[in-house]
């Protein structure tokens, strides 16, 4: 390998080289501290850590996208492949915009974001094309549907019309990665490209990625916290800590063996599928708090066309789950597999079609309460008696009111107590969710992700609540910090006597905190089992493929892709016993004491 002064030349030289950067923001301290890496043609490098630990602003620094009070103090990033030899660092915008989306490539980890709500996704992706290679719209039409169709899309005319909100979040992640593929860089800068997908989806967007790089031999930057996904998908890893590289190597060196002793942190941290340790016996159901009976959800979507036909969405189809005292009932399943929905019929915030029947038992030994009848004084105290978790907290809390405001809202609401009460109940809740009361004045956005999901439990909470529903909780967390929220909620249960229903699409997640699983697809419970029978043996092939599709830290466990895809395509394509469609349902049979199968007898 050999340099000159404006950058890299010589057929073995590094693609990316990246020279002890170091990047700030304003006067203060840098965020990101000498940091240094090289990248090979057709190599992945994982950038690994939690956030805030610099590894966006790193890859934003090698685009020279970075916000406009961030400089880069000190270093050099320097660019080979088909820029020629160049330092980034120094190159002038004009260049810069040249480079930008043709040599490198960036996926953000927000499709719906990054993509323009006013325009279709087929023109989005075709201006790569038009800015970069002069291509007229039926040429960049072609090669937009050829990558369309490369990268998964069932109908690629259908996605080329199609505006971002009208795609699942899967398909929109599909879209940005042909936004970013169909001009072949020579880099592909994938950040957090799969933290909000469901892990079916993950592992099927993983190896597409996968499939893309084999056939362009463009290299990768993955950014990541999921150690899983690295061993899936790198050769090469670099560990981040607040600015600083802890430790870089060979993934097979590194995931063999980590070192420093923040590696070694991320992996405990890292929620795992339990190994296989036999069946468990089924949970006693004396004394239930919560119950569905036949609960059924039809959505009517009207027609496109004044002539086209109203569509029906069976948003939940004939789900009987019940929920004893003090224990935590998992529902777990892909987006759009009806999990959410029930919830919010359990809540009382949806109302089942006729013939269901939701029960709420507010004491042991008392009569239980129709949720959906109830009087306005019996609501009234049921709301008290359960509260919901969000998946988003920072969605969940107003922008607008500080944290004492938004604590106390529940009980100003319901009239409990003195304003002076209100306020050392909101202390006690900080306290027991391990913040400092200090924090009462401040709003939202001066927390982390991890600070507002305690704020978020602080303030379900607040009423003393006999049952807390904890939708998706930890989905967007790092792994470290999703350890601390689910460590808490079970520290919070068993102290406080709670029942959960805990919504999920992660089985490594649910099986540290459920007592009992019901796995959901379509609308319809399809194994149903506590999680050390279902690990143990998991009969349904959309249970066994969530199962699959959860990335080990493991470079000798890799991801099976097959049995994914069988078991989250579509129901008639699954083994004869489990088929089903709008018209033959299987029924929910029980094949051993507490697990349940729907299955054709």
């Amino acid at each position: 390998m050999s340099r000159d002064g404006n950058g890299i030349t010589g057929g073995d030289a590094p693609l990316l080289t990246v020279e002890n950067l170091s990047i700030g923001f304003g006067a203060a301290d840098p965020v990101v501290r000498g940091v240094s890496f090289t990248l090979r043609p057709g190599e992945t490098l994982a950038l690994v850590g939690e956030s805030g630990s610099g590894k966006t602003v790193t890859c934003r620094a090698i685009l020279r996208i970075l916000p406009r009070t961030a400089r880069i103090r000190s270093g050099r990033v320097l660019l080979g492949g088909r820029a020629g030899g160049v330092e980034l660092t120094g190159l002038r915008e004009r260049r810069m915009r040249d480079i930008r989306g043709d040599a490198v490539s960036m996926i953000f980890q927000e499709p719906m974001r990054s993509l323009s709500p006013l325009h279709r996704i087929g023109n989005q992706v075709s201006e790569v094309l038009w800015l970069h290679r002069g291509a007229s719209g039926k040429e960049a039409k072609r090669k937009v549907l050829d990558t369309f169709e490369r990268v998964g899309f069932p109908d690629p005319e259908r996605a080329f019309r199609s505006y971002p909100f009208e795609l699942s979040g899967g398909m929109r992640q599909r879209a940005m990665i042909a936004m970013a593929t169909v001009s072949e860089p020579d880099l592909l800068i994938a950040d957090e490209p799969t933290t909000a997908l469901d892990v079916t989806t993950q592992a099927q967007v993983l190896g597409l990625m996968g499939d893309l790089q084999r056939e362009t031999g463009m290299a990768m930057i993955l950014v990541t916290h999921d150690l899983g996904v690295v061993a899936n998908m790198a050769e090469q890893v670099v560990v981040m800590h607040k600015g600083r590289v802890m430790e870089s190597g060979s993934a097979a060196a590194l995931l063999g063996a980590p070192a420093h002793p923040y590696t070694r942190q991320l992996f405990d941290a890292a929620p795992a599928i339990p190994a296989q340790t036999g069946l468990a016996p089924p949970l006693a159901r004396d004394d239930l708090i919560l119950q569905m009976k036949s609960v059924s959800k039809t959505y009517r979507l009207r027609g496109g066309s004044a002539w086209s036909p109203d569509m029906l969405i069976h948003a939940c189809r004939g789900v009987d789950l019940s929920l004893p005292r003090g224990k935590t009932l998992a529902i777990v399943g892909e987006s759009g597999s009806g999990k959410t929905t029930a919830a919010r019929i359990a809540l009382g915030a949806e109302p089942p079609d006729p013939g269901g029947e939701v029960l709420f038992g507010a004491e042991p030994g008392a009569e239980p309460l129709p949720v959906h009848t109830m009087t306005r004084a019996q609501r009234t105290a049921f709301q008290k008696q359960a509260q919901m978790v969000f998946q988003d907290p920072y969605s969940s809390l107003s922008p607008r009111m500080r944290i004492l405001d938004a604590l106390v809202e529940p009980l100003d609401i319901h009239r409990v107590g003195t304003r002076a009460e209100r306020r050392d109940r909101a202390t006690e809740m900080l306290g027991l969710v391990g913040l400092d009361p200090g924090m009462l004045k401040r709003y939202p956005h001066a927390f982390s992700g991890g600070q507002r999901q305690r704020l978020s439990i602080a303030r379900a909470l607040m009423l003393d609540p006999a049952l807390l529903v904890c939708d998706e909780p930890t989905s967007a967390l790092d792994v470290s910090v999703q350890e601390q929220i689910l460590a808490l909620l079970e520290d919070i249960r068993d102290r406080m006597g709670l029942s959960y229903l805990f919504i999920s699409h992660d089985l490594a997640v649910v099986a540290r905190i459920a007592d009992e699983v019901a796995v959901m697809r379509q609308g319809l419970v399809v194994e149903q089992a506590p999680p050390d029978t279902l690990f143990h043996n998991p009969r349904h092939p959309y249970t066994q493929a969530l199962i699959a599709a959860q990335p080990e830290p493991d470079i000798d466990r890799p991801i099976d892709l097959k049995l994914v895809a069988q078991g989250a395509g579509a129901p008639s394509n699954w083994p004869e016993p489990f088929r089903f469609s709008d018209g033959v349902i299987p029924s929910l049979a029980q094949i051993e004491p507490g697990h349940k199968v729907r299955c054709h007898e």
